[in-house]
């Protein structure tokens, strides 16, 4: 199994991406994505997907993501044409807060990559052609405009791949045939949470916005984040906490309010635990 490496696609390193057609008449063999993930949408025909040993029929229409270090290859395909769009992770990590808490983003771009890294995961967004018609064009406009490398292509660019990622996270979400229930509850959780997770939301507040039990809300976080909902929530606080302790003149106490803690002692406590240090000398380093 060989490495693919975005450096063989591009050689700037300060635009991260790369977007192409792709046909493929033969079989691919097994590789992975050393450093980059790959968006993949099918535009024609079809082929048998395969990942990690697990086989699955892809065709048109269907829409998945591939993350760096997750074996994939394609067999037997028909007609089979595609459009490859690889980027490196922290392109999506700059996205607003209201995207992270779109259920499909969720599903589409963070848990199905993650779970389909583990194990054969076959769930996939399915467009109806009206909608495959629209990417299709718009995919179209992207490849000219990288192609071209016009004054502020990559601005452009960014900003159409951001465009992108919203109209097919949208799609996810509003789909019900050949989705996996489970994930879709975990995405409407872990949205809730990414809204809500500085107030002091409880188990049942998180388990009802998902329409699941609390027992299942815990049963699917541990399947497919191996942690627990409270685990998450702190870990989100904590991360904020740093950046605040970084970028603002707050005191750790109305710092520890404003991540959802309410106690100075025990924010210092739990940051302690996952940082080594104390917000106060974190601060001092920073």
């Amino acid at each position: 199994m060989s490495n693919v490496y975005l450096n063989w696609f591009t050689t700037d390193e300060q635009f991260p991406f790369f977007i192409q057609y792709g046909g493929h008449e033969e079989d691919m063999s097994l590789h992975k994505h050393a450093d980059f993930s790959e968006l993949v949408i099918v535009l024609n025909g079809h082929a048998t997907h395969v990942v990690n040993d697990e086989e699955s029929f892809i065709k048109k229409g269907n829409v998945f993501v591939i993350s760096g270090g997750t074996p994939h290859a394609y067999m037997a395909p028909y007609d089979f044409k595609i459009c490859n769009i690889m980027y490196k992770a922290e392109m999506l990590k700059s996205a607003g807060p209201d995207l992270r808490t779109l259920n499909g983003y969720q599903a589409l771009f963070v848990l199905e990559p993650f779970y389909r890294s583990i194990n054969g995961f076959k769930s996939k967004l399915n467009l109806p052609i009206a909608s495959l018609e629209h990417v299709s064009a718009f995919i179209a406009g992207m490849i000219k405009e990288y192609e071209e490398k016009q004054q502020g292509y990559q601005t452009m660019l960014a900003s159409r791949f951001m465009e992108l990622v919203v109209y097919l996270s949208r799609h996810y979400e509003n789909q019900e045939a050949g989705t996996d229930n489970s994930l879709m509850h975990l995405a409407s959780a872990i949205s809730y949470i990414e809204d809500h997770y500085c107030e002091q939301i409880t188990l049942e507040d998180i388990a009802a916005q998902s329409r699941i039990s609390v027992r299942h809300l815990n049963r699917i976080f541990r399947a497919y984040y191996q942690t627990t909902p409270i685990t998450y929530i702190q870990r989100l606080r904590l991360e904020l906490a740093s950046t605040l302790l970084r970028g603002s003149r707050h005191s750790i106490t109305e710092i520890s309010y404003m991540c959802g803690f309410n106690d100075s002692n025990y924010l210092t406590r739990q940051f302690k635990k996952a940082y080594g240090m104390s917000p106060k000398a974190y601060r001092g380093n920073s």
